[in-house]
């Protein structure tokens, strides 16, 4: 049996979040007794010219509501909006996951809208509060690109949409090498991806020989979605866990503790 606190011992697991991001999970990690293997799949870079963003944040009075997709979204937009002025008393905020609401928390944004069960654009738009906007004026803070469901649906149901970039995403420039080694010894027993684009990035940056290791290694994602494009990838062992840095952690504590019990010796 595996003791309490190290549920994960003996895994190495790869993390490829933004490497500002990856502490938290990393800890997490090392807490259960494995080992954080970090290789960021993706760069949060700020714009090349916020002048757009700040003008947009000069007249925040003519929405009705502002919502954040993301932590980044939360970090580069706030620290702009503190810059210049307040929020307005009046604005509504709202956000797509939790991980967004803890960080406008360390703002002092409280009463956030966030879904209640599903942690993504659909579980935003099924809250009460979002079925009767028509006529509203919404703001949009997001990276450059991503999805536009959150924004069709709501113009859809009457609403008028800005969005607001307040950063880009890259692919990194990095050497997978070390990481090949590290899989060709076996010591990358899983893997953890938080977004589509991130996975996409990680299955360029380790090439050919990289990718036939992560087709055969369990991946943990917190998204069906994500896990939709890694079986269309031809990802092999594909495991959604709850939301979370928190559901990643459980769903692979609950992973190995089925492969120990399946294989005492592992």
């Amino acid at each position: 049996m595996t003791a309490a606190g190290e549920a994960l011992a003996g895994l190495g697991i790869l993390v490829t979040r933004p490497a500002h991001q990856a502490e938290h999970l990393s800890r997490l990690i090392r807490e259960q007794g494995g080992e954080a293997i970090l290789f960021p799949a993706m760069e949060i870079v700020d714009l090349p010219d916020v002048r757009p963003l700040n003008a947009l944040i000069d007249r925040l009075e003519e929405f009705d509501l502002a919502i954040f997709i993301s932590p980044n979204a939360v970090a580069k937009a706030m620290n702009l909006i503190r810059a210049r002025r307040t929020l307005p008393a009046d604005l509504r905020i709202a956000a797509v996951g939790k991980g967004s609401r803890k960080a406008l928390a360390q703002f002092g944004v409280e009463n956030v809208l966030v879904p209640r069960e599903r942690f993504d654009s659909e579980g935003l738009l099924a809250l009460p509060e979002l079925q009767s906007v028509a006529g509203k004026r919404i703001v949009i803070f997001r990276g450059d690109g991503g999805r536009e469901l959150l924004a069709d649906e709501l113009q859809r149901r009457g609403a008028n949409i800005e969005y607001a970039e307040c950063y880009r995403r890259e692919k990194p420039q990095a050497d997978s090498a070390q990481l090949l080694h590290r899989w060709a010894r076996n010591e990358v027993q899983a893997v953890t991806v938080t977004s589509v684009e991130m996975l996409h990035n990680l299955f360029d940056l380790v090439g050919k020989l990289g990718q036939q290791w992560l087709k055969s290694t369990p991946l943990f994602v917190p998204h069906e979605r994500i896990a939709e494009a890694a079986r269309g990838m031809g990802l092999n062992q594909v495991i959604v866990t709850a939301p979370g840095d928190e559901g990643l952690i459980a769903g692979m504590a609950a992973w190995q503790a089925a492969r120990q019990q399946s294989n005492p010796l592992k």
